[in-house]
């Protein structure tokens, strides 16, 4: 299982990412909304603003703080942690 860093020492499982999107537009603001009400928002920003928004095929949504050329771009680099090495 390869996990991603998405800031502040969060890792998010790289197979369960279904798309990694801006959070400017309407859509994903609504998108983050519905989510908070369903209980499955994850605010991975601590509480700065947030730069990308992560969708996973488990329906959560989560926040990063990272922009979202930041979080694609450790997708194909070796900034991940393996399992086991946590």
């Amino acid at each position: 299982m390869r996990l991603i860093d998405i800031g502040f020492g969060n890792l998010v499982s790289a197979q369960r990412v279904v798309a990694i999107v801006s959070p400017e537009s309407a859509p994903v603001k609504r998108l983050g909304q519905e989510a908070r009400e369903r209980g499955v928002l994850i605010d991975a920003s601590f509480g700065r603003k947030t730069r990308s928004v992560l969708v996973m095929d488990s329906g959560h949504v989560i926040w990063s703080s990272l922009p979202t050329d930041q979080v694609y771009a450790r997708f194909g680099s070796g900034e991940e942690a393996e399992e086991g090495t946590l």
